[in-house]
């Protein structure tokens, strides 16, 4: 029964008020990321009215005086570096997150949480000077740098998604696997993991989502020398988000070179977009089960 009708005309009108407002500035804030894709396509179209797309991701030439803008290389230097951010966060953040959620006394549990919503809130120029004083020394301007600080990056989203998914699964399941004589770790191996597993996949999407579209970090130690199709580990690369940072705003006067750029933003906020909400629609299906459960 809505009580609303019951209450006075004057609290009536500042209800429906309210509400409203709220309703608007709801849609408001949901319609940003609709004018972003719209603006970067309107500002992408010239380009794309005169190269076949195709030519624009494939071609690794990038000479905007010539009239060439392949993304290649860069889209290369992205998925060089996105991939080895995963694959060191990827097993050390679910570990991390098994240990924490677990093993780890409650003590730990609450020192641990503050400090990693602290590399949470770390701003991207900090890791990238960390980057350039500890890790470039060791491995030079490279891909495997830029990897290694992402990783460090992307560590704070998935040690707290997974830890947070890991909890939720009922206390119930660990004492009857534990009942039939599983250890503890065969208990969290094949009865814990398997039951948070859809939550563990969301936590590396959204990690992998937070790598493929960082800037201020990878461009201060990936190398970032145009042109160049990273072929190991410890060549220079170029990300599409440094791209976008770093030349945007230059060279303004040749033909296509803005609608180019831009394209690029718009792939890239594409595909941002594309893994928020697949990582995020996988977290509210696991919520709604655990509601209804």
């Amino acid at each position: 029964m809505d009580i609303r009708k019951f209450l006075p005309a004057g609290r009536q009108v500042k209800d429906n008020l309210a509400r409203r407002i709220m309703f608007g500035l709801c849609l408001f804030v949901l319609s940003l990321a609709f004018f972003m894709v719209f603006g970067l396509y309107q500002r992408a179209k010239p380009i794309l009215a005169m190269r076949p797309l195709k030519d624009l991701l494939f071609s690794g030439a990038w000479h905007p005086t010539q009239g060439q803008f392949g993304l290649a290389s860069f889209i290369t230097g992205t998925l060089w570096v996105t991939t080895i951010a995963m694959g060191i966060a990827v097993p050390l953040g679910i570990l991390t997150a098994i240990y924490l959620s677990e093993y780890a006394h409650r003590r730990t549990r609450e020192f641990a949480k503050p400090l990693i919503d602290l590399l949470a809130g770390i701003s991207p120029v900090v890791y990238g000077v960390w980057g350039v004083i500890a890790i470039v020394p060791l491995t030079g301007f490279s891909a495997l740098t830029g990897g290694i600080v992402l990783a460090v990056m992307a560590f704070p989203i998935i040690i707290s998604i997974v830890a947070e998914v890991i909890r939720t699964v009922p206390f119930e399941i660990r004492e009857a696997s534990s009942a039939l004589g599983a250890t503890k770790w065969q208990t969290i191996k094949f009865v814990v993991l398997k039951k948070a597993w859809p939550g563990i996949i969301a936590a590396v999407i959204l990690g992998l989502s937070r790598a493929f579209g960082e800037t201020m970090a990878v461009l201060m130690v990936a190398g970032c020398s145009l042109g160049v199709f990273p072929k190991s580990v410890f060549d220079p690369a170029y990300p599409l988000p440094a791209l976008i940072a770093n030349t945007y705003g230059e060279m303004m006067s040749i033909p296509l070179y803005d609608a180019a750029v831009l394209l690029a933003a718009f792939v890239l906020l594409l595909v941002t977009i594309f893994f928020n909400m697949v990582g995020w629609s996988i977290l509210l299906r696991i919520e709604r089960r655990e509601a209804g459960g």
